[in-house]
């Protein structure tokens, strides 16, 4: 595994324990269609939540959270559609939200979690 790759895992993870520490139920991580990736696939109550992870381990590059551009929201929005229709799942709301891992030099991660971005 690259170092990039490892980032990102790290990143995911630490992400769903933020969303499990905030009452989500986590369904799935990493689940892949002919469209693209949904890091993670929770529910907050009855709304079925696709979160987009991004991880920086500095902002020198900019925050994790100004990775996520429009056109990225936009397949997001295209990938719950998709996981709704083949997971079988009930309609209902549908919430797409972005987290953002910065990790410090010392102490605990920085997470930033937006809800219901696109």
């Amino acid at each position: 595994m690259r170092a990039t790759q490892a980032l990102g895992r790290y990143g995911e993870d630490v992400a769903t324990r933020h969303l499990c520490d905030a009452g989500f139920v986590v369904l799935e991580r990493n689940w892949r269609c002919a469209v693209g990736e949904i890091d993670i696939v929770a529910l907050d109550g009855d709304t079925l939540v696709v979160c987009e992870v991004k991880t920086r381990s500095s902002v020198e590059f900019g925050s994790p959270l100004e990775a996520v551009t429009a056109r990225k929201a936009a397949r997001l929005a295209r990938l719950a559609v998709e996981y709704r229709r083949s997971s079988g799942r009930p309609p209902g709301p549908v919430r797409i939200d972005l987290i953002g891992v910065l990790l410090r030099r010392r102490g605990a991660p920085l997470v930033e979690h937006l809800a219901g971005v696109a």
